[in-house]
C-alpha cells in the first residue's frame, strides 16, 4: 500500500527529528528539506500529499514559497507553521488559501490531526457516514412499515433526504444501493398511504395537513395581517433534496424556519399550482371562474391566469393587499426583475414563480446533452445549485434580504425519477402526461395504479360523466403499446411529475428572515 508522502521545509529541521519519527511510525513518509528553495524544487520533481512549511525562514521566506508551490501543485494542500501569532501573517497566510495553521510549539497529535483534515478527511468522512447510515437502515426500515400519520411520513422523507445527501460523496457504492432499495421501499409504502387517505383529506379539509389550497389562508394571509411585506417565491419542480444543496448559498443572508406540505394530486402545474394562487380545488376553479380554467384538451397554455387567480382569492378573503406577480423564464426577465425591486417595495405582497427547474426536467428529456449533464440524482442537484448560484436567481435573494421582507420559498411539485414503465391504453383524447392520465376511455391494470373513479369527491373537473384519473406510484410511468419499446427507452431514468411519491407530494415550504 502506497505511504501517503509529506514534505516538511524548516530550516531548523534537524530539531524537528521527534515529529518526523512520530509521522514515520504512524505510516507517513516524510521528506525534509532546510529552505524554501529547496521544497520549490522538490515540488517541481515530485508530487506530495501534504506541505508543512515554516513560515520564517533565511532567504525566501514561508510566504513567498508558498505563493510558488500554488504554482506548481496547485491543489496540494500546505500546512504553515510559525512562531508568530501576529494576525498580519495569519491573513496573507489564509488569503494564500493555505490548507492550515499551526503555531510552534507543536504538539504530534496537532499534525496528526492535520494531516487527518487535509489528507483523509473524504474517506474518513464516507467511512464514519456509512457507519451511521448501517446503524439507522433497521430503523428505518422498521419506520417505514409503521402505520405512519401524514407529519410522520415528513419526518421519514426528511431522514431518506439526509441519508441521501451524506452519503453522496461516499466511495461505498453497496451502501447507496441500499439507501436506492430502501427509499423505493418507502415511495410503495407511501402510495398506499396516499391512496387510503386521500379521499378523506378531500372530504375534511379542516383535519387534513397541509396542502397546495391552504398555503395563502393559513401561511401568507396571516403574515401580511400581522403588518409583514411578503414575497411569495415559487419554485417550479423544487424538490426537498435541491432546497437542501442550495440553503448554505443563503445561509448568509437569511435565518429559515423549514418544512414540508403536501401537494394535491395531480402533481401538476395545471392543478397545485392553480390550487395554491386560487386557494380552491381545480373543480372549485372551473365551476366559480370557468374562465380562469383551461382544461386538458385546450392548447392554451395551463398556466396563464395565475395573477387573476390570486386576485380572486384575496376578493374572496375580503382582503385589500397589493401584490405584484412575475414568471421569469429566462435570464433576461430575471435581469429586468431585479431592476425593479425597487417599485416592487410598494406592494405588501410579491409573488415570483422561476421556472428554471421545471425547464430543466424537461430538457433533461428531451436533451441529449442535458441527459448526460444530469445522469443521476446527484448530478441533478449539482445542475440545481448552479443554475441558483450563477444565474439571477442568488441575487434576487440577496436584494430581498435588504428590504426587510419577509421571504417565503416553496414549489408547487416535486419530480421523481421513473424507470418502470404499465401499459396504459387510451382514446386521442388523453392526456399526455406520465404520471397520471384522465379520460373517459383508459385500459388498464386496476392493480399498477391509483385509481379516481369520482374526480368531483377528490376536487377535480370532470369534462365527461365517465371521466376517471389514473396516477402511478413509486417509479413508475405510464407507456402506450404502441412502440412499446421506443417509449420506454426514451423516458426511461427521466424525471417525471404528477404522480404519486416522496419527491412529488411532499415539498418545501420555507419562511426566511434576513439576518
Amino acid at each position: 500500500m502506497k505511504k501517503d508522502k509529506i514534505l516538511w521545509a524548516d530550516d531548523e529541521i534537524d530539531l524537528l527529528k521527534p515529529y518526523i519519527l512520530f509521522l514515520t511510525e504512524k505510516g507517513y513518509e516524510v521528506v525534509p528539506v532546510v529552505s524554501g528553495q529547496d521544497a520549490i524544487d522538490f515540488c517541481r520533481e515530485q508530487t506530495f500529499d501534504i506541505i508543512f512549511l515554516d513560515e520564517n525562514m533565511p532567504g525566501l521566506t514561508g510566504l513567498e514559497t508558498l505563493s510558488h508551490i500554488k504554482e506548481i501543485a496547485p491543489n496540494t494542500p500546505v500546512v504553515m507553521i510559525t512562531k508568530s501569532e501576529e494576525e498580519s501573517i495569519m491573513n496573507q497566510a489564509i488569503g494564500n488559501k493555505i490548507a492550515d495553521y499551526l503555531i510552534k510549539p507543536l504538539n504530534p497529535n496537532q499534525l496528526l490531526l492535520s494531516i487527518k483534515k487535509n489528507v483523509h478527511k473524504n474517506v474518513i468522512i464516507s467511512q464514519t457516514t456509512t457507519e451511521s447510515y448501517q446503524q439507522e437502515f433497521a430503523r428505518l426500515g422498521m419506520r417505514i412499515h409503521d402505520r405512519l400519520e401524514a407529519d410522520e411520513w415528513m419526518e421519514l422523507y426528511k431522514r431518506i433526504v439526509y441519508w441521501e445527501l451524506e452519503l453522496e460523496s461516499s466511495t461505498e457504492g453497496a451502501m447507496k444501493e441500499m439507501l436506492l432499495m430502501q427509499k423505493e421501499e418507502a415511495n410503495n409504502a407511501f402510495g398506499k398511504f396516499v391512496k387510503n387517505h386521500y379521499e378523506d383529506w378531500m372530504g375534511q379539509p379542516d383535519d387534513r395537513p397541509l396542502m397546495s389550497p391552504d398555503l395563502f389562508k393559513k401561511r401568507v394571509f396571516p403574515l401580511l395581517d400581522a403588518g409583514e411585506k411578503v414575497f411569495f417565491i415559487l419554485i417550479d419542480n423544487f424538490r426537498m433534496d435541491q432546497w437542501r444543496v442550495v440553503k448554505d448559498l443563503l445561509a448568509e443572508f437569511y435565518t429559515f424556519d423549514e418544512s414540508l406540505y403536501y401537494s394535491i394530486l395531480p402533481t401538476a402545474t395545471q392543478y397545485a399550482r392553480n390550487a395554491i394562487f386560487s386557494g380552491l380545488m381545480p373543480a372549485q376553479i372551473e365551476k366559480l371562474f370557468p374562465d380562469l380554467w383551461v382544461d386538458e384538451e385546450s392548447e392554451e397554455g395551463k398556466n396563464l391566469n395565475e395573477a387573476p387567480l390570486i386576485q380572486t382569492q384575496i376578493n374572496r378573503f375580503r382582503k385589500n393587499y397589493t401584490f405584484s406577480y412575475n414568471k421569469v423564464y429566462d435570464s433576461n426577465y430575471g435581469e429586468k426583475l431585479l431592476g425593479m425591486i425597487p417599485s416592487l417595495l410598494k406592494n405588501q405582497l410579491n409573488v415570483i414563480v422561476l421556472n428554471f427547474v421545471d425547464m430543466l426536467s424537461h430538457a433533461r428529456t428531451e436533451s441529449k446533452m442535458i441527459r448526460e449533464l444530469a445522469q443521476s440524482e446527484a448530478a441533478y442537484r449539482s445542475l440545481t445549485r448552479s443554475w441558483f448560484q450563477h444565474s439571477t436567481t442568488w441575487e434576487l435573494f440577496k436584494r430581498i434580504a435588504r428590504t426587510g421582507y419577509k421571504v417565503i420559498l416553496t414549489t408547487d411539485h416535486g419530480t421523481i425519477r421513473v424507470d418502470t414503465p404499465v401499459k396504459v391504453i387510451g382514446d386521442r383524447n388523453t392526456n399526455t402526461n406520465l404520471r397520471y392520465k384522465l379520460g373517459k376511455n383508459l385500459n388498464y391494470n386496476p392493480k399498477e395504479v391509483f385509481e379516481i373513479r369520482n374526480p368531483e369527491r377528490v376536487g377535480l373537473p370532470s369534462p365527461n360523466l365517465s371521466t376517471k384519473y389514473i396516477f402511478a406510484t413509486g417509479q413508475n410511468f405510464f407507456a402506450y403499446p404502441n412502440n412499446y419499446n421506443y417509449y420506454v427507452s426514451y423516458y426511461k431514468n427521466t424525471f417525471q411529475h404528477g404522480g404519486i411519491s416522496m419527491e412529488e407530494m411532499m415539498i418545501p415550504f420555507i419562511l426566511m428572515e434576513a439576518k
